[in-house]
């Protein structure tokens, strides 16, 4: 079947599906008893073509070394030769009978045929291209293994000199596929792992070079510098291991974080299927070594099972996986013991590869077994982020009697315990006590819901109006939700690098420093206490927050690990310093990883920045200046000299966080009146910072002077009033349409209406009418179509689960239809991209029309594609605000590379005439659901960011697109 998943591919098939469709479209008039044309010259056109590919492809084959390239290639060159070979017989026999039927199939088949083959040609070469990377790759890999035996500076010389190309060359050929590439997600992947080698390739340098000087100098801290370098070495395996990962990946899907179990585990079978055949060679082939690429594929046959384990949907199935997967890895360890001393031939040996390929074949019918009953089940992965799981939740509420497989029900309850949780990392007090009771009060709503619906009471008013209730404490839980998280990033993050400070000032004392070691560790165990509370922080920030993507969390969540990951080796090389004053290798190694673990928090904190609501955060800061302040009012009450310092400390740091996030609001508008008010107020902030720190240094020596609190009062008060201006500034200034005219306003002044006001007199009276037969009545105009009206029409049911692509149009509708056609052309076009979506599940399930209808639908959301497309592009044009507009363009931008590839799946889909129920034939339809999900999940993204981006338009610009919104449902 077709793949896309490179633009070259994509590219060389769309033509050929072009001409293809059009034979199929010749085919079916053709059975209406139409004559087929002369079709002699076009078929000896693609004849040529195609013997110039396969000339092309056999000498590829020929020159070379890939024997996978070889089994390949030729299979596809032979099937795309025989068809275009039936293509020409099929032309030859329409010429002399233009109504010959078996020249018809034969011209169908060989169409198929030439699709198919050229699909496989393709990606055969491709295939090959991507085991090149992967191979250099691998090479990289190995060699970075060998640091285990680095232990002087002539072998770290060698080691730099030789691993620099080799890392080059992979960097170099990383980022060329990288650019070749249709899925944003596996591209921004591959970048993040090449910017992560970068920064790790000098870490590992500088911590083998640590290593070697203490080891020659017989330094207790050797072992310590050993565990940092092993620590590095494996962080940059990793990165290789997944630039290898995600280059053998060809769908979209295989890298969602919100796909469901069903489609996890499918990719998951599918996964080890490529994989088993390579590890099959390598159990058979008794000369092979340990470490060999057949062992790799046999290792990630394994890591696939246990993934599948995670997403059994039967604990005991997962059980039995994970305890193979164990038994495999024993086995595999006894066997490379064998091999590695000669014994690779033996009987025992043989009887345990023979073993191993046995046990293989059972984890496969397991993850098999486990797929087949998720999809059975519906069983769905929750949705990762608050937004998503209200919406998942408000689609059960819309109509609580539909069966879901308990999926909203499921979403709502972890709202519920995302919420307790949220609580409990609060401190005591009015917010926290405010959000359990809101989570309190709609478990009462859900539990009552719930029962309702298991007795068949889902359907009755009650029903609906707890729902209605239950949506309302939801929204006011995701409110409360989103300012809470704000209130925790606001004092989690007010310091970030404070604790590193100390830890490096404690590593870097001096010899004579009292209680030397005691100190380091207490600022050790600080530093770790605050590393994780700022990896806790992200990680409930991205669960909670409510302004976030999918794409974003794993930003959040990666970027957490790797914090969480790099904080020991920061605390282990600050002890390695602190045993070895004066080591120069060590404190270098020790600033290039102290560096690394400033960058991420800093790369966190930008992140939490992005993906906390600006006004929820400005507010929260406002609020903990003032509770700073009303403590200082309180410590000067009792003189407490330290209290004032600290509080009038985190005053100073919390409008410096301030400052940098107006800063980051600033350089991300292009609104340049936005601009110039933040600024104007940023600017009044930070100026009166220094002035109140003054007057707090001034109060604290002397904390019982009128004088001195009066003045510290008089600049706090007024960094208080710029900490509201800049929260006022940053606050987005709405500028509603005016309401339509009411159809009655008209109608109120008809009494007042008077003869005596008609001044120039009676207008003329009209001529009589004439003949009838000399004037008659023009035709009257068809009634409009009311795009809403048919859409109601047609998405009135709730779809079946055996309707994929319904289901995914229904989704769009579910979208789109909360705003008026009228004034916005986007809107327009998202809900005429679900009509035709819904038209074509129906021609895909047989259920009526035709094979040309089935191309025109295609072609059609092809180019209501473009022009949904066409219009988000517009309107990122003109918006001022830079992260709204990247948002905007990175979810449109690969809406018409989707459409593409739906014009071509359908023509492949519309070749199978004869061949319905075949495996070709299934697997036709399941690129064809997975495309179309897709495409709509895009249509649905875009829709959501134009509306975001609307509010921040240049006002001159004179584009518009009016949202608004229909009343809701629960109201």
């Amino acid at each position: 079947m077709p793949v896309f998943h490179t633009k070259t591919i994509e590219s060389i098939l769309e033509p050929v599906a072009q001409q293809v469709s059009r034979l199929v479209i010749l085919h079916e008039e053709a059975e209406d008893g139409n004559a087929m044309p002369d079709l002699s010259q076009s078929v000896a056109t693609v004849k040529h073509a195609v013997d110039n590919l396969i000339q092309i492809g056999y000498e590829t084959v020929n020159t070379s070394d890939d024997s996978i390239l070889k089994q390949d290639m030729p299979p596809a060159l032979q099937r795309v030769e025989e068809a275009a070979t039936s293509l020409l017989e099929a032309s030859n026999m329409l010429k002399e009978d233009p109504f010959f039927a078996p020249a018809r199939k034969k011209l169908i088949n060989g169409s198929r045929g030439i699709l198919q083959g050229t699909s496989a040609l393709l990606l055969a070469f491709d295939e090959s291209e991507v085991r090149k990377i992967i191979a250099q790759c691998r090479r990289v890999l190995e060699y970075i293994g060998i640091t285990e035996v680095i232990e002087s500076m002539d072998d770290l010389v060698t080691f730099v000199k030789n691993i620099s190309p080799g890392l080059t060359r992979m960097t170099k050929q990383v980022d060329d596929r990288e650019k070749e590439l249709t899925h944003q997600v596996h591209k921004d992947i591959l970048l993040r792992c090449l910017e992560e080698i970068k920064v790790l390739t000098p870490v590992l340098i500088s911590g083998i070079k640590t290593y070697i000087q203490l080891l020659s100098s017989n330094s207790p801290s050797s072992a310590d510098a050993k565990n940092n370098r092993d620590h590095t070495c494996k962080a940059v395996g990793v990165e290789i291991e997944e630039i290898i990962r995600v280059l053998q990946l060809t769908s979209a899907g295989e890298d969602d974080i919100e796909a469901d179990d069903a489609a996890i585990l499918k990719n998951v079978l599918n996964e080890m299927e490529q994989r088993q055949q390579e590890a099959h060679d390598w159990l058979r082939d008794t000369q092979s070594l340990p470490g060999a690429s057949g062992e790799k594929a046999l290792h990630d046959m394994l890591a696939s099972a246990l993934v599948a384990a995670g997403r059994c949907p039967n604990p005991r199935d997962a059980e039995v996986i994970k305890k193979t997967v164990s038994d495999v890895q024993s086995m595999v360890n006894a066997l490379n013991e064998l091999r590695a001393s000669g014994q690779g031939d033996s009987v025992q040996a043989q009887a345990l590869a023979k073993g191993i390929e046995e046990k293989l074949a059972d984890l496969k019918s397991l993850v098999l077994q486990a797929s087949s009953s998720a999809e059975k089940s519906g069983a769905k992965q929750l949705a990762h982020t608050l937004k998503s799981q209200i919406e998942a939740a408000l689609r059960w509420l819309r109509n609580p009697a539909a069966f879901d497989h308990g999926y909203g029900e499921q979403a709502t309850r972890a709202i519920i315990a995302d919420g307790r949780r949220l609580a409990a990392t609060l401190p005591p007090g009015k917010d926290r006590d405010q959000l359990l009771k809101l989570c309190n009060d709609a478990e009462v709503c859900v539990n009552q819901l719930s029962d309702l619906c298991h007795r068949g009471m889902g359907g009755t008013p009650q029903a609906k109006a707890v729902a209605r209730a239950l949506a309302e404490k939801l929204n006011e839980l995701s409110e409360s939700m989103t300012s809470a998280v704000a209130e925790k990033v606001v004092e989690d993050f007010l310091d970030v690098g404070g604790p590193l400070k100390a830890l490096t000032a404690a590593a870097t004392a001096p010899l004579e420093t009292p209680h030397r070691e005691k100190i380091f560790q207490e600022k050790a165990d600080q530093f770790q206490g605050h590393s994780c509370t700022l990896v806790e922080t992200g990680k409930i920030a991205a669960a909670n927050s409510g302004v976030q993507t999918k794409h974003s969390i794993e930003a959040v969540n990666k970027t957490a690990k790797q914090l969480a990951d790099l904080s020991p080796v920061v605390v282990t090389s600050a002890k390695v310093v602190l045993m070895n004053p004066g080591q120069e290798a060590a404190v270098e190694h020790f600033n290039l990883v102290k560096q690394q673990w400033a960058d991420n928090v800093e790369k966190l904190k930008t992140l939490m920045d992005e993906n906390t609501d600006t006004q929820s955060f400005m507010k929260a800061t406002e609020a903990a200046i003032l509770s700073d302040t009303s403590r200082i009012e309180e410590a000067i009450v009792t003189a407490d000299s330290q209290a004032i310092v600290d509080n009038a400390a985190n005053i100073a740091r919390r409008s410096n966080r301030i400052l940098q996030v107006a800063q980051q609001e600033v350089d991300n508008s292009e609104d340049p009146l936005f601009q110039q008010e933040l600024k104007l107020a940023s600017d009044k902030l930070k100026a009166v910072v220094p002035q109140m720190v003054k007057n707090a240094k001034s109060l604290t020596l002397n904390p019982r002077s009128s004088q001195h609190g009066q003045n510290w009062r008089k600049e706090n008060d007024v960094l208080v009033d710029c900490v509201r201006g800049i929260r006022l500034a940053v606050t987005p200034k709405t500028h509603p349409h005016p309401p339509p005219l009411s159809p009655y306003a008209a109608q109120a002044d008809i009494s007042q209406l008077s003869l005596d006001d008609v001044r120039d007199g009676a207008p003329p009276r009209p001529p009589p009418p004439g003949d009838s037969n000399d004037l008659a009545a023009p035709p009257r105009p068809p009634l409009p179509v009311d795009p809403d009206a048919e859409m109601e029409r047609v998405f009135q049911q709730q779809p079946q689960e055996n309707q994929p692509i319904m289901l995914a149009a229904h989704t769009l509708h579910q979208e789109v239809k909360h705003w008026e056609s009228a004034d916005n052309e986007l809107v327009t076009a998202a809900k005429q991209m679900a009509l035709l979506m819904a038209k074509l599940s129906s021609l895909v399930r047989g259920e009526g029309g035709s094979k040309k209808e089935l191309i025109d639908t295609a072609r059609k959301v092809a180019e209501q594609s473009a022009v949904v497309t066409k219009l988000a592009k517009g309107l990122a044009a003109e918006c001022t605000d830079r992260r709204m507009r990247t948002n905007l363009l990175q979810v449109c931008e690969r809406i018409p590379t989707i459409g593409t590839q739906l014009k071509i799946l359908c023509t492949v889909k519309a070749t199978m005439l004869g061949a319905q129920g075949s495996q070709e034939d299934d697997e036709a339809t399941e690129m064809l659901v997975g495309n179309a999900q897709n495409l709509m999940q895009s249509v649905r993204d875009t829709v959501r960011a134009a509306e975001g981006a609307s509010i921040k338009i240049r006002v001159q610009s004179g584009y518009s697109l009016r949202w608004v919104r229909r009343r809701p449902w629960y109201t």
